[in-house]
């Protein structure tokens, strides 16, 4: 089990991290918005790793069948693998590439807000929250947080959807009745 977790993990995780090294250095030419739904997009697209890892799993280690709970642990390790590698390239690009990035994340979303027709009032109160945001994000252990719950609720359902559709119970032969 340890090396289809591993292997199916670090695949998905390493579709995460080029397509996060790819787009995050560029966010402000490709917009913010179109950032997030690239940015899920390919998650969904490396959780589908979380199929095919159950799928292996069952085929080559299970004998071709697998339990609900045995096909939702090893899901759940994949996404647990590649949400970890997730986080780890955000760390890297964070401090290391765009360490501005809150404050251009702040600038476009005042500006999306005075563009939507908010009051000042609720503009200042945007601007409030955006810069405690920013505060809170800049401890270490806070954005690990925040970025590993980015990936894990996608992760969850295509976890919980290909538990249900992979899981199989054994079949116990019936004696033949003459």
């Amino acid at each position: 089990m340890r090396k289809i977790v591993l292997t199916f993990g670090l695949i998905a995780g390493a579709i995460l991290s080029v397509m996060m090294l790819l787009t995050i250095p560029f966010m402000e030419e490709i917009n913010f918005d179109k950032g997030a739904i690239i940015g899920y997009t390919t998650m969904v697209l490396a959780f589908l790793m979380v199929y095919f890892g159950v799928r292996s799993y069952r085929d080559n280690v299970a004998g071709g069948s697998v339990s609900f709970g045995r096909a939702f642990s090893v899901g759940l390790l994949i996404v647990v693998i590649a949400s970890a590698c997730y986080v780890a390239t955000w760390q890297f690009i964070y401090y290391r590439i765009t360490p501005d990035f809150t404050e251009k994340y702040s600038a476009y979303a005042l500006e999306k807000a005075r563009k939507g027709g908010a009051s000042e009032a609720e503009i200042a109160a945007k601007a409030a929250e955006m810069a405690r945001f920013s505060e809170l994000y800049k401890n270490p252990l806070v954005n690990i947080g925040f970025t590993f719950l980015e990936p894990l609720p996608v992760g969850l359902v295509f976890t919980l959807v290909t538990a249900g559709v992979l899981s199989r119970k054994r079949r116990v032969a019936e004696p033949a009745v003459a």
